[in-house]
């Protein structure tokens, strides 16, 4: 994290419908985050997202959720970019993910999207793929159900019960970043 500024996008879908869904756990994870600095988000014209600007530990940062829907989120979240003059060290992305058990949490910079539309998305939008991610687990779909489906679904009953608290760890995750930069932060968390 190299600016004095840095950008948390939270990814999700817009709408009612899509709330407590699997896909929208990034949504829920800056929602902590927003509420732990006593802000609210209100609507970013220039950008297309929700932001809600804050001090977390040492950084001013900008939480944000893309009103787009999560497969098209790029445009948000460059636009973002441009607006704070902001690099893609200063860009942290809080999502699912398929490849992490339910609960699991992970950091890293760079690499591949798995499959996952939104992080492609930001990817082609930046022109790359080198800005930190917190990746929270979901886990895959039982038996042989179409991943596409599964993200879009509810949390399960059991998921449920712990669900606020791996929120609380996600924004954790997200503080801990912002605070020590991402190799502490993963020798602490991982």
């Amino acid at each position: 994290m190299m600016g004095d500024l840095a950008i948390v996008v939270g990814l999700g879908n817009p709408g009612p419908q899509y709330e407590r869904t699997r896909h929208n756990v990034g949504f829920m994870v800056v929602d902590v985050l927003a509420e732990r600095a006593g802000t609210k988000f209100s609507a970013h014209k220039k950008s297309g997202a929700d932001i809600a600007e804050a001090r977390l530990g040492d950084r001013k940062v900008v939480i944000a959720k893309p009103r787009s829907f999560m497969n098209v989120s790029g445009q948000p979240v460059a636009a973002l970019a441009r607006f704070f003059s902001a690099s893609a060290d200063d860009l942290i992305v809080v999502h699912d993910e398929l490849d992490l058990d339910f609960g699991v949490i992970r950091l890293k910079q760079g690499g591949g999207e798995g499959g996952h539309n939104g992080l492609r998305s930001i990817s082609s939008a930046l022109t790359t793929k080198d800005y930190l991610r917190t990746r929270i687990g979901i886990g895959r779909p039982p038996g042989r159900m179409d991943p596409a489906s599964y993200v879009l679904k509810p949390f399960s009953a059991e998921e449920r019960k712990t669900l606020g608290v791996l929120c609380e760890e996600g924004a954790d995750a997200v503080e801990l970043l912002l605070a020590v930069g991402l190799e502490a932060a993963q020798n602490k968390l991982h």
